[in-house]
């Protein structure tokens, strides 16, 4: 079984982007090459603010609807939540103690 993410992505104009993708950095590159979705090619460059793992195919375009069903509200709220998270994680990395 592949492992896939789920991903949301801050375009240029401060919307929102979710997709799935077996390779994040890749697919990252293809975004912010032009090469990545028709949404994301006028709206460059973008970045990642949300991801997470998730088992197979099948189960990533589960939660990508599921995302994409959420009011924007509660989409910003997961991005905020992940890069609060994120942050914590690598200052912890940083950390001498």
């Amino acid at each position: 079984m592949n492992l896939y993410y789920v991903y949301l992505l801050r375009c240029a104009d401060a919307t929102l982007y979710c997709g799935i993708t077996n390779d994040l950095d890749r697919r990252l590159r293809d975004h912010n090459g032009g090469k990545g979705a028709r949404y994301t090619r006028g709206r460059l460059p973008v970045r990642v603010v949300y991801r997470e793992e998730a088992g197979g195919k099948g189960e990533a375009l589960r939660r990508e609807r599921a995302i994409k069903k959420m009011p924007k509200v509660k989409k910003e709220r997961l991005a905020l939540e992940w890069l609060r998270d994120d942050r914590q994680r690598k200052n912890f990395r940083r950390s001498p103690y």
